[in-house]
């Protein structure tokens, strides 16, 4: 009789069998791939990947090393809510602007990278612009400052 020896899969194999299971392969790394659209604040043009789903939503800009400063991420929402935001497993510190359906900026919430604090948007949005910190500072853009582009345009009743 010939028994072969037990053969155990590696950690790393493990690792991303569960992964695969509970649906959390993206969360590995950086969602690179998703949608973009061009918003435009005054003469600025930001190029923004376009995070609408649950998912893409909960994974937002973790796991990114860098981001060029003309880029950042649109959180789009079915309907406005107060917005929270953590800035978990994220390593850029970044610029939260809390954007109306028309495109005006409601707050804007600086974020600490790795940091499990919460920062709400003042009233209920259904977009939210996740910039480089000190983006929108450096533009001369605060609450009150108007975002236009082809979501604020869609989402006008």
């Amino acid at each position: 009789m010939n028994i072969s020896p037990l053969r155990l899969p590696r950690p790393t194999h493990l690792l991303a069998l569960a992964l695969v299971c509970t649906g959390t392969w993206a969360q590995v790394g950086p969602q690179m791939d998703l949608r973009r659209v061009e918003i435009t604040a005054g003469m600025h043009r930001i190029d923004a990947q376009v995070a609408a789903s649950p998912q893409e939503r909960q994974i937002g800009l973790m796991f990114r090393r860098d981001m060029p400063q003309h880029e950042g991420m649109l959180f789009v929402f079915e309907q406005p809510a107060t917005q929270c935001f953590w800035m978990k497993n994220t390593l850029l510190p970044l610029t939260a602007a809390f954007v109306a359906d028309d495109g005006t900026i409601v707050n804007l919430a600086d974020m600490k990278p790795m940091s499990e604090d919460s920062h709400c948007s003042a009233r209920p949005v259904r977009f939210v612009l996740e910039m480089n910190q000190g983006w929108f500072a450096r533009k001369g853009l605060k609450a009150g400052s108007r975002l236009a582009g082809e979501p604020f345009k869609a989402a006008r009743p």
